[in-house]
């Protein structure tokens, strides 16, 4: 217990004021995913004194019942959960629910878990040992950016169609339609990254811009948009070896190169 957490030394420390509680807290709940009870119980405290509803699971089996009966605002998900692998439930998260997700990792030089995580759909991340301020802070910023999210979708909806290139993308159904009019799938990350390309075309967008807009905050990431980028001229370039769209600005990120047509 003493090296998972930091920034715990006193009392006065592990209490938050009452100005810690805001409009991001007010009715959100937060599930923590860890085999600790221990844990659990210090972070339920440190959480629930910034005004969040906190619920608590131990393994593997408890998530599926507790995502569909409390339908948290927030999953806090530790790698390391005994014999269970935690990019596992990742994957078993995320393969039925949109719930924001940061994971906890282990303070070491590897990165790879954190950038498989990233890839796998967590929000952000932690490493140990935790500071428990930061984690707060992380929380909110995460919400935050969900009920951004939600707001731009429901805009979404009222903005019909971009067209570029012979292709269009129509936003109320969130369908590619190539330029011989057949349907391309797009996971939830592309179909993002693409509207964030079409919102600013012939503009170079830094990483850091684009792993904001989806939903990635950390330069430590920067491969995990190199991935997605890829992934995505894969689906739109005739040559993705030689990118004609979405071109690589050197020094900076990328930039979308055609003209594109709001309708």
């Amino acid at each position: 217990m003493t090296e998972y957490f930091n920034a715990m030394p006193d009392a006065d420390q592990a209490t938050p004021r009452s100005k810690g509680r805001d409009a991001t807290t007010a009715g959100q709940t937060i599930l923590i995913v860890d085999d600790d009870s221990q844990t659990q119980d210090v972070i339920r405290r440190y959480l629930e004194d910034y005004g969040f509803s906190v619920m608590a699971a131990s393994s593997r089996t408890g998530i599926p019942r507790n995502l569909a009966s409390i339908n948290p605002s927030l999953v806090l998900l530790d790698l390391r959960l005994g014999q269970d692998d935690g990019l596992d439930i990742l994957r078993e998260i995320r393969s039925h629910s949109d719930v924001p997700v940061i994971v906890i990792t282990d303070d070491s030089p590897d990165a790879a878990d954190r950038v498989v995580a990233l890839e796998l759909g967590a929000d952000a991340y932690v490493a140990k040992p935790v500071p428990l301020r930061e984690l707060v802070a992380l929380a909110k910023a995460v919400l935050r950016r969900q009920e951004m999210g939600r707001l731009r979708r429901g805009r979404d909806t009222e903005r019909g169609a971009y067209k570029f290139a012979g292709w269009q993308l129509e936003r109320r159904t969130r369908q590619l339609i190539d330029r011989s009019g057949d349907p391309v799938p797009l996971t939830k990350g592309q179909y993002t990254l693409l509207v964030t390309f079409l919102d600013a075309p012939r503009r170079a967008l830094t990483r850091e811009y684009l792993l904001q807009a989806t939903r990635a905050n950390d330069d430590v990431f920067d491969r995990s948009i190199d991935v997605q980028v890829n992934r995505l001229r894969r689906k739109l370039e005739s040559d993705p070896s030689s990118p004609k769209m979405i071109l690589t600005h050197r020094g900076i990120g990328y930039l979308f190169a055609c003209d594109v047509e709001r309708c």
